[in-house]
């Protein structure tokens, strides 16, 4: 079962431009000072995503062998992106 989560605040930029996430959201996602997020503009919207912790993803595809050239998974890689970002 999906459960779907909305929530808003207003909340003000500083003079340096920085926002703070309120700490309801924070919990919500799993956001510590410790953690990133990507920020980025689409159409008229401000988008602000939790990024994955790579450095925990460590070894997982220590199993996986690639068989394919490089630039081919890195191309693989930039349309992954990509996918993702819309």
């Amino acid at each position: 079962m999906v459960y779907l989560i909305y929530m808003q605040q207003v909340v003000s930029i500083t003079s340096q431009g920085q926002i703070t996430l309120p700490a309801a959201i924070r919990r919500l996602f799993g956001l510590n000072k410790f953690k990133k997020v990507l920020v980025r503009a689409q159409t008229n919207q401000i988008i602000v995503e939790p990024m994955t912790d790579f450095s925990k993803m460590a070894g997982i595809l220590k199993s996986k062998k690639i068989k394919k050239p490089i630039q081919e998974v890195i191309k693989l890689e930039e349309k992954a992106i990509e996918t993702i970002r819309r």
